[in-house]
């Protein structure tokens, strides 16, 4: 009995031993199949960590790409608009401005006279004359209405800085209206044309005081600034604004009209001598007497008439300026050049014009 007992006590041992080398085969096998799991699940992890860090980089470098793509279009749609605009500005600004640029004397020349015309011949001959002779490389182009020698003649007074005349420093122009008005008791002034507007009225005297302030303000302005630069850029500024320059000239016009007035009670009373000019211009049928002049002379200068040469005497007489005018018409005579007026002082300013036709004038420029 004891044998068979620790027979059948050897053969559970042995089966125990099995089972358990079973049981340990098999967590074995599980710990192997988890860890293989675990493997697999880790390596899928990093698999797939690597290829969102790769799609991160792509994503990354497409989007600062497709960025830069943006903004460069928005750069060249900006800088497009900021080319037209300012080309625009300056169409616009290069088309209000009364006074043109500095061009080239012959190519202008060239431009405007082709032809074999006698005319077109004697043209040519006179612009090289110009050039070679008086050394005028360069013309500033005046726009071409019946303000055009009075735009010519204040362009130029400006952007050379010249100061207003002694006399104006003496008296107050502002005051000018007023002492014509009320104690010279020239009521008639009230029919005085401004140019295109053709304006008459009792509000004539404000419109002209209005008028001398514009003038006196800009001149003694713009001939304080010293910087050539600097100044040019105000007239160029101020011959762009039509409404401001015809101003300028109509304050000119009433300090002629002004001075007329002057000169013919100097007449009346033979109080002194008085230039040859006021005898030369109040000497003609159309303007015997200062109402006659400003009736039919001044008031059609800017609108339907310009200055006569009598005029233009008087007018370099009151501005203090010699005003020489090549006239290319008069090529080879003795009126290819003239000076207004004949008779000036050593120490006023000069300034030049040329003309074609004694009707339009242009700026010449001299380069040394």
């Amino acid at each position: 009995m004891q044998r068979r007992h620790d027979r059948n006590a050897s053969k559970n041992r042995e089966l125990f031993t099995e089972q358990e080398k079973s049981s340990r085969i098999n967590h074995a096998k599980r710990s192997v199949g988890r860890h293989e799991v675990q493997s697999w699940t880790t390596a899928t992890k990093r698999s797939l960590c690597l290829m969102w860090q790769k799609v991160k980089v792509h994503l990354s470098m497409s989007f600062l790409v497709t960025v830069f793509w943006y903004c460069r279009r928005l750069y060249n749609c900006l800088a497009q608009l900021l080319k037209w605009w300012s080309s625009y500005l300056q169409r616009k600004f290069i088309k209000n401005l009364s006074v043109s640029p500095e061009v080239d004397l012959l190519g202008y020349c060239a431009r405007e006279w082709k032809g074999d015309t006698k005319q077109a011949k004697h043209i040519r001959e006179a612009y090289e004359d110009l050039f070679w002779r008086y050394h005028i490389k360069y013309l500033r182009q005046v726009k071409r209405d019946n303000y055009c020698v009075l735009r010519a003649v204040l362009f130029q007074i400006f952007s050379q800085g010249i100061p207003l005349p002694s006399w104006m420093k003496e008296r107050d122009i502002l005051k000018l209206p007023e002492k014509l008005l009320y104690s010279q008791g020239c009521n008639w002034i009230q029919q005085y044309s401004f140019g295109p507007e053709r304006y008459t009225g009792p509000n004539a005297f404000g419109k002209l005081r209005k008028c001398m302030e514009a003038l006196k303000t800009n001149w003694t302005e713009i001939s304080s600034i010293k910087d050539h630069e600097e100044r040019g850029n105000m007239c160029n500024t101020l011959f762009s604004d039509e409404s401001k320059e015809h101003k300028l000239y109509e304050a000119i016009k009433f300090i002629m009209l002004y001075e007329v007035v002057e000169a013919y009670e100097q007449m009346k009373n033979r109080e002194e001598h008085i230039p040859n000019l006021f005898s030369l211009l109040l000497a003609r049928d159309s303007s015997s007497d200062p109402l006659s002049f400003m009736m039919n002379h001044l008031n059609a200068v800017g609108d339907c008439g310009r200055l006569e040469q009598v005029e233009m005497f008087l007018l370099g007489y009151l501005l203090e300026v010699k005003i020489r005018v090549y006239k290319l018409h008069k090529f080879n005579t003795e009126e290819f050049q003239v000076n207004y007026p004949d008779e000036y002082q050593r120490e006023w300013h000069e300034i030049s014009l040329l003309t074609e036709d004694d009707r339009y004038y242009h700026i010449p420029v001299t380069r040394t």
